[in-house]
């Protein structure tokens, strides 16, 4: 069975930075699963609130999806099953989880089990505008799944 995900100072799970290494993997990954999005389920929602971004997605059940190059530190939380790619391993998250996630971070995630997973990234941010605030977290904006995909 895949080991846990690493703690940070407070306890709290993280996901720490990328290495050269590690991006190389997430990004050949991310070519291999590309071609097959027109099978991906998930359901995007965004919330500015409070000085505050989130963006939660919805996953369903056995999915394999990559993320942006996210730039700056976030929280992010996962509520469900899935399995994320950290430091070149496989680590399986069930349940409600809060992540104190690193900037320069690009993730590979797989969800399992018989529900959607939700995947939540907040971050402050004096964005007006989804647009805005995507771009505040990545320079990437233009490969998020919820500009290329009427579904997300």
């Amino acid at each position: 069975m895949p080991p846990a995900l690493p703690a940070d100072e407070c306890g709290l799970y993280a996901l720490p930075p990328v290495t050269p290494e590690v991006e190389a993997m997430i990004r050949e990954a991310s070519a291999k699963i590309r071609p097959h999005e027109a099978s991906f389920r998930c359901k995007m929602e965004h919330h500015l609130h409070g000085g505050m971004y989130a963006r939660t997605s919805r996953v369903a059940p056995n999915m394999a999806f990559t993320s942006v190059m996210i730039k700056i530190p976030t929280l992010v939380i996962v509520h469900g099953e899935c399995c994320v790619f950290v430091d070149g391993k496989w680590h399986i998250m069930s349940g409600y989880n809060v992540l104190a996630a690193s900037a320069h971070r690009i993730q590979a995630y797989a969800t399992f089990g018989e529900n959607e997973t939700e995947i939540t990234m907040l971050f402050p941010s004096a964005a007006k505008t989804v647009e805005e605030a995507e771009a505040e977290f990545t320079d990437e904006s233009e490969d998020l799944l919820s500009r290329r995909s009427k579904e997300a």
